[in-house]
């Protein structure tokens, strides 16, 4: 069974950067569209940005520009490079996969001076 583990959320001060990363067991990992969403406080879930199993990627015009998405499928992992921070990213981060339909538990980032 494919699980998530999400990790790399944490404090950070306006215009700093925070990696964060998801990995996941098994080789079906490598097989699938992988999404990253976020939650802000008293908020709807939303999309962030998304990669392929090729590598292709999109992103949310909130976050183009500053935002990164990269895979290591030999690794079994997915990775947001999140620069120049604002406190209006501030949310809780989950990553999904999306032909399995499996969310991570989140991790939870916090832009505050």
């Amino acid at each position: 069974q494919v699980q998530l583990v999400e990790s790399g959320g944490g404090l950070v001060q306006p215009g700093g950067s925070l990696r964060l990363s998801c990995a996941a067991s098994g080789r079906i990992f490598s097989l699938n569209t992988v999404g990253w969403y976020r939650q802000p406080p008293g908020k709807q879930r939303e999309l962030v940005a998304t990669i392929t199993s090729r590598g292709s990627t999109n992103y949310a015009d909130s976050v183009r520009g500053r935002f990164t998405v990269s895979r290591d499928n030999a690794k079994n992992a997915v990775y947001l490079q999140m620069n120049r921070l604002e406190p209006e990213d501030t949310a809780v981060y989950y990553c999904y996969l999306t032909v399995l339909g499996l969310w991570g538990q989140g991790t939870e980032v916090t832009v505050s001076s």
